[in-house]
């Protein structure tokens, strides 16, 4: 298939061409943050300079101070938004306190009026109940970089990943930096200081942002507000860095080095005015653990990865600001290898470019109303290698060239008065796909156990397949929504419309209504909510997966295009505030929707192919515990549980390593239904000075592995065919007949007479299999992870000194625990959970 479009080239020149247009604004927008300006008096309303401001979120940890100038002002700037607790003191007077929201990119001034004491007073920087709980009406979490800059991860080059992982209620974790939220696969929008991003970017699609770039994340997991389509089960809104304000360059230098000769070293300088700032970052890594493998052991897994980030902000006027973000990255690697892969030198190797431009403007009106506008342009440019003798690859060889290209305009204006908070805007896309991919068999044996594949056989005379296609996609959405909040009622009013002409071709008019009740005797938030959503195909190799067929090379039909999807939703939930020192939030949620999507891996590779269900119904709960800092101590805790059921039949893919699914008519589980997963995270610091500790619990059930073996015949007498099962796989699984260990010189052909068993599978009990009721899981998993740091450790703390080296050392699975994410998954493979990971740190910051 090929279908013609705009090249690349000139996407990029042109907008760069509008962008400086003597017309065009001069200002860029901050589509997640905004300011604080706050003016210092004393009762007759003379000026206080050199007053303490303190500003803090208690909900995402967030915490800042400055000194009023000569006018009694001080500004805080690059606010993500939310609610924030303010306090005010000086020498001679009392303090107090006020609170002040953030909502849009508009200065929210705050005064406060000191009376005279003749006590000495201290800031309190400690919130009040009511600000524990968020009356907003969609359900979202924020975490600050105070947290997660000291929470222990897993990954190497996808950590943005794995914080919404470890921070999100209703998220299952998958291999390579993959996740699964509120019961799909990878549905998520990166909203980058208001660029929306919704393509993959787990490490084996893309290459994400840096969290050395970032300040806060705010993570919607309720039903997304009109201003937000395309995947939209979460969104994940990001603040950058910004070097605003930073009259003096301020800075970091931080390398560290651990387990499987993983090295990370990283530079971030920032400086600034009030009307001018810079902030720069630069990552690298390299590891001998890179992505996630399908043995235990790392075996063929080098790879490293470069990150730059770049973001300018200018504010020529107090209306108008202006803000760039430059991301260049790239990332090479190895394909992790199985033993027998291992054995005949198998040298698979992924190379990712990626670069992101992407300015924007906001002028504000008034104080009521601004205009915001986005222009970007990004790109993912992903290359896989065959190794250099092609029968070295088993049981298939493959190699791809793969461009994906986005470039977009958003614009927005807003508009609040009174009760009223509206926002009304315009999204367009525009996509560039070209794809280039080939394959061939390489093990007779796995071509006759798929005759389809027959054609391409090596061993037998056959030739590679080979695919080159291109299309483009252009997308258009309108939106319009009004949070209006009432004395304790708060109503969240909207719609959307999208647009989507591409391979197929839909447009879908979307409802989005939420509302909360704040019942402030009990510190409670009641919370309900209603959205359509219309859910666009993944964009990565989708020409492929549109142009083989039904079922891909295995069904050999006609070519069905995977199409837009309509999805109904329902929330409902509470937020509950027990004092200063524990918050409670819990929602559930119900979603059907017509045509889901997932991916279809190729073997255990990154090759992933789009694919599209019948329909699917799914429902679960997240659950978020949070204990603010207190004396040194915080404390939270995630929780979810899904049931995700999916309909065939399903159309698009290219190989299965389930084959049944392809052809699945009834309902079964996917590997996105874990009955229960949780994280649980507590950092204690007992003294300022002194080092501080980290520790985190993770637990998940086990994750359908669709594709596992039966416990035993239907009859219970009939011998069980493991022959679909090399020897390899066995071992992987750790299946045992009884008391007979499958090994890789001796694998089971059957199982006669005797419960199969797994210890890393759960496999239902004899006549309890069913897909949809009772299907085969990963066995549960227990992780551990523990961090240990003393910051300033040379000057033993003190707040006015500016040079301070921080050192840090981290483990995560510290027990070592011998588990699997998955197991010949057909939309991810097989993969084992990282080993035992020490890791060293020292930080120099000035």
């Amino acid at each position: 298939m090929k279908i013609s479009g705009l090249p690349g080239r000139y996407c990029f020149l042109l907008f760069l061409l509008v962008a400086a247009l003597p017309g065009a604004p001069r200002a860029l927008a901050q589509g997640t943050s905004g300011s604080i300006a706050a003016t210092v008096t004393d009762t007759t309303g003379a000026a206080i300079p050199g007053a303490a401001v303190t500003i803090s979120n208690p909900l995402s940890g967030f915490t800042r101070s400055a000194m009023s100038d000569g006018t009694g002002s001080v500004r805080f700037s690059n606010l993500p938004f939310g609610r924030y607790h303010l306090s005010a003191s000086a020498s001679g007077f009392a303090a107090t306190t006020q609170d002040a929201s953030v909502r849009t990119a508009a200065v929210a001034a705050v005064t406060f009026q000191l009376s005279i004491s003749v006590a000495s007073t201290i800031v309190n920087v400690q919130a009040e109940p009511d600000d524990m709980v968020s009356t907003e009406a969609t359900s979202s979490m924020a975490v600050d970089r105070e947290l997660f800059s000291k929470l222990p991860s897993e990954s190497t080059s996808s950590a943005l990943s794995s914080l919404v992982t470890l921070s999100t209620p209703g998220i299952a974790s998958d291999s390579n930096g993959l996740f699964h939220p509120m019961g799909e696969h990878a549905d998520t929008t990166f909203s980058i200081d208001g660029q929306p991003v919704s393509d993959q970017q787990s490490r084996v699609f893309g290459n994400q942002l840096s969290t050395n770039a970032i300040q806060s994340i705010n993570v919607i997991d309720g039903i997304a507000p009109p201003e937000y389509g395309d995947k939209a089960s979460l969104v994940v809104q990001t603040t950058t860095r910004s070097g605003l304000g930073l009259a003096r360059p301020t800075g970091s230098l931080s390398y560290n080095y651990g387990s499987f000769g993983t090295s990370n070293g990283s530079a971030a300088l920032g400086f600034g005015t009030d009307k001018l700032g810079d902030f720069v970052t630069f990552d690298g890594v390299q590891s001998g653990h890179y992505l996630d493998t399908p043995e235990f052991r790392a075996l063929h897994d080098h790879g490293n990865s470069e990150n730059f980030f770049n973001r300018a902000d200018w504010k020529p006027t107090l209306a108008d600001s202006f803000q760039i973000n430059v991301v260049l990255a790239r990332s090479w690697f190895q394909q992790p290898n199985q033993y027998d892969q291992q054995g005949v030198k198998q040298d698979q190797r992924a190379k990712i470019l990626s670069y992101n431009l992407s300015p924007s403007w906001t002028h504000i009106f008034s104080t009521a109303s601004l205009l915001s506008v986005n222009p970007y342009v990004r790109q993912d440019n992903f290359h896989y290698y065959p190794s250099r003798n092609s029968l070295s690859d088993q049981p298939v060889t493959l190699a791809q060239s793969r461009r994906l290209q986005n470039a977009g305009l958003k614009t927005d204006f807003s508009y609040s008065k009174g009760a009223n908070n509206i926002k009304a805007g315009a999204n367009f896309y525009h996509t560039f796909l070209h794809e280039g991919f080939s394959l061939g068999v390489t093990d007779h044996g796995y071509a006759v156990a798929n005759p389809s594949l027959a054609p391409f056989d090596l061993t037998a005379g056959g030739t590679l397949y080979h695919f080159n296609g291109r299309t483009d996609i252009k997308q258009e959405a309108v939106y319009v929504q009004d949070n209006v909040i009432y004395k304790n009622l708060t109503l969240l009013l909207g719609g959307r419309v999208d647009n989507y002409d591409g391979i197929s071709h839909r447009t879908l008019l979307q409802p989005r209504l939420g509302t909360t009740y704040n019942l402030k005797a009990t510190n409670t938030v009641l919370r309900l909510g209603f959205g359509k959503l219309m859910l666009t195909p993944y964009n990565e190799n989708l020409v492929t997966s549109s142009s083989t067929g039904v079922g891909g090379l295995e069904g050999g039909g006609k070519a069905t295009p995977l199409k837009p999807a309509t999805r109904t939703q329902y929330d409902a939930g509470f937020e509950q505030g027990f004092g200063r020192h524990l918050i409670l939030n819990a929602e559930y949620f119900w979603k059907y929707t017509d045509r889901d999507f997932d991916f279809d891996a190729v073997l255990n590779s990154p090759l992933a192919f789009p694919i599209q269900w019948q329909k699917s119904k799914i429902d679960g709960l997240g659950i978020k515990l949070t204990v603010p800092e207190s004396h040194g101590l915080s404390l939270y805790s995630v929780l979810g549980h899904t049931r995700a059921r999916f309909f065939g039949p399903e159309v698009g893919g290219i190989l299965f390593n389930d084959p049944k699914l392809s052809t699945q008519t009834t309902p079964f589980r996917i590997d996105h239904d874990q009955a229960f997963q949780q994280t649980t995270h507590m950092q204690y610091q007992p003294m300022k000075a002194g080092p501080w500790y980290g520790l985190t619990w993770r637990y998940e059930s086990g994750a359908v592995a669709g594709n596992a073996p039966f416990s035993t015949s239907s009859d219970g007498n009939a011998p069980v065919d493991l022959s679909y099962l090399s020897a390899d796989q066995q071992l992987q699984a750790q299946l045992a007949c009884g008391n007979v260990q499958a090994t890789l010189t001796n694998p089971l052909a059957s199982c006669a007479g005797r419960l199969l068993s797994s210890t890393l599978l759960k496999l239902p009990l004899p006549g309890t299999e069913d897909d949809d009721r009772n299907p085969p899981r990963v066995a549960p998993r227990t992780l551990f992870d523990m961090a240990l740091g003393w910051d300033d450790v040379l000057h033993h703390y003190r707040p006015s000194e500016r040079l301070k080296t921080n050192v840090s050392i981290t483990a995560v699975n510290v027990t070592n625990k011998y588990a699997l994410y998955n197991f010949l998954s057909t939309f991810s493979g097989t993969h084992f959970v990282s080993p035992r990971t020490m890791t060293g740190s020292v930080t120099f910051n000035f």
